[in-house]
């Protein structure tokens, strides 16, 4: 498949599935050489999970069939600019390139708007919305230096 046709597909599954009451308006695909390797759309509302998102079901599912938490050598095509959840899962599964229809005014108009979020994220913490309370740092640094230490740890 090429890439208009991907991006079609991600377009119809977040038609249907909307349609069908299964969440809102969002689609994803994730292909490797053209193939569709993980499909998804928003669940948020029928599975009653905020993070099931159509990226994020597309990149679980493109996971768990290629049998790796890295996606290199895949792309994923989405209905519409990833929110920045869904940007932050993309980069950590390593996502070749992102492909994206409506963008995020186009959502922000249908009532979806991730402009707060992404405002919220180049604030430091203590400026944030909701109130970031960091404690605990020495008790949680010795995890850290036992990671370092772990010889057989899978990088990511």
């Amino acid at each position: 498949m090429n890439h208009d046709a991907l991006l079609r597909e991600a377009i119809q599954l977040s038609m249907e599935k909307m349609l069908a009451g299964e969440g809102g308006p969002f689609g994803a695909v994730v292909a490797r050489g053209g193939e569709i390797v993980g499909r998804g759309w928003n669940q948020v509302t029928s599975s009653l999970d905020p993070t099931a998102h159509a990226e994020i079901v597309a990149i679980r599912e493109a996971c768990r069939r290629l049998g790796s938490f890295s996606l290199e050598g895949c792309e994923i095509y989405s209905s519409c600019e990833p929110c920045p959840m869904c940007l932050a899962a993309i980069h950590w599964a390593r996502l070749d390139r992102i492909h994206y229809a409506a963008t995020r005014d186009d959502a922000a108009a249908a009532g979806f708007d991730d402009s707060r979020l992404y405002d919220q994220l180049v604030l430091p913490p203590a400026a944030r919305e909701l109130p970031m309370v960091q404690s605990l740092r020495d008790e949680a640094l010795p995890a850290m230096d036992a990671w370092r230490a772990k010889a057989d740890r899978v990088e990511y």
